[in-house]
């Protein structure tokens, strides 16, 4: 692949034609010309392939108040690009390199990045950052100067971005680029699920770690619950049961491993999934951020051993209550953030694996279109008609 220096942009402001500003909350996003500044020290400028739309982006797209409510903004987080240039100290890139961008920061030097026990950075991964984390100013400017803010240090709605190093890795050329979008993201936020295929498939092997001929249920089958279902079919559970009140959801479920299909408007769940499981699944996971339904999701769990894995949040901020009395006898129950995966070795390791044709990620793609249709993307995911739409840049 050509490396981009060749043209002569490393060290350069770049004039970027294509780019998907939000000037208010809400509002469509409009396709502006923009500066992007070369990386400081730490960071590398991508040229992006193609990205895609993620409830997240929908989620602090609609914020009109408060400290997340920063216009204008540049959206996305879910990419695959080619590297245009590195900054001062980076090593681990270089020119032509083909990387995913990554929301959850791997450091690898902190103690939590060196932990196996979580996906933690004690160095970057405390704050959503608005801005580039190391110095807190924006490598984007609106053609009269005006500063453009970042989003989740990615913001890949854009022909150029620059990223910091603990939020990027590389992939083999070989990957095609339409499914590398679909291994960047992964945490839960707002009113709406930013989960994603990494969560809900690190949740099923690393968080939950489940076991062959295992009984699981899913409340949830979007994307993220789509994804355990996968990762619950590779482990060799004997059955996968999914909970959601669209009907439509079972035909889709049956591809990544769902067995069995609940409508909890039609009856009621836990008392069908007790029934179904001998007394209660090994294995239970909430995607959708409620409640009400992770108490409902705890509950369909097996007496003494059940496990639940939560990987929504909670959309009304209303805690969750437990009877104490079922923890004592040996449930658990157990958050859930990006599935537990350290970005920087478990995302090449799952490339991999679909490389091999071991799991299935081409499911999960509904929809593609181009750069200037980006709000197309936005309808189809508001009304439910997506699970992930590829925007591709060229």
């Amino acid at each position: 692949m050509e490396k981009q220096n060749r043209s002569g942009t490393a060290g350069k402001v770049i004039r970027c034609k294509g780019s998907a500003v939000c000037r208010n909350p809400g509002e469509p996003l409009v396709i502006e010309e923009i500066m992007v500044d070369p990386p400081k020290a730490w960071e590398i400028r991508i040229k992006i392939l193609c990205t895609s739309l993620c409830h997240s982006d929908v989620t602090f797209w609609k914020i009109s108040i408060g400290p997340f409510a920063l216009f204008p903004r540049i959206f996305g987080h879910e990419a695959v690009g080619v590297v245009e240039s590195v900054g001062e100290h980076v090593e681990e890139f270089q020119e032509g390199d083909m990387v995913v961008p990554v929301f959850r920061p791997n450091c690898r030097e902190c103690r939590d990045c060196k932990s196996q026990k979580g996906n933690g950075c004690s160095i970057f991964g405390d704050k959503l950052v608005a801005e580039m984390p190391r110095d807190g100013t924006s490598r984007f400017k609106g053609m009269n100067g005006e500063t453009l803010h970042h989003f989740l240090s990615v913001s890949s709605f854009s022909e150029y971005t620059v990223v910091d190093v603990v939020h990027v890795v590389k992939i083999s050329s070989e990957f095609p680029a339409e499914k590398a979008c679909l291994l960047s993201c992964g945490v839960s936020s707002g009113t709406s699920l930013m989960l994603m295929w990494m969560t809900g498939i690190g949740a099923a092997w690393k968080v939950a770690d489940i076991e062959e001929g295992s009984t699981v249920a899913i409340f949830g089958l979007g994307a993220v619950g789509l994804a355990v279902a996968e990762g619950a079919r590779l482990r060799g559970a004997s059955k996968i049961i999914g909970v959601d009140l669209n009907q439509e959801k079972f035909e889709i479920g049956k591809k990544f491993g769902v067995s069995e299909f609940i409508n909890p408007a039609t009856c009621g769940e836990k008392k069908v999934i007790k029934e179904i499981t001998d007394g209660g699944v090994d294995y239970s996971f909430e995607c959708i951020g409620l409640a009400s339904l992770m108490e409902e999701a705890f509950n369909s769990s097996r007496a003494n051993w059940g496990k639940t894995v939560i990987l929504g949040v909670e959309m009304h901020n209303t805690p969750l209550a437990i009877n104490t009395y079922f923890l004592l006898r040996g449930r658990t129950v157990t958050g859930c953030f990006f599935g537990g995966l350290k970005a920087k070795s478990d995302i090449p390791i799952l490339a991999q694996k679909y490389l091999h044709k071991e799991i299935n990620l081409d499911g999960f793609i509904t929809h593609e279109v181009n750069f200037q249709d980006i709000n197309k993307a936005f309808d189809l995911l508001l009304e439910g008609k997506s699970l992930r739409c590829i925007i591709w840049m060229d």
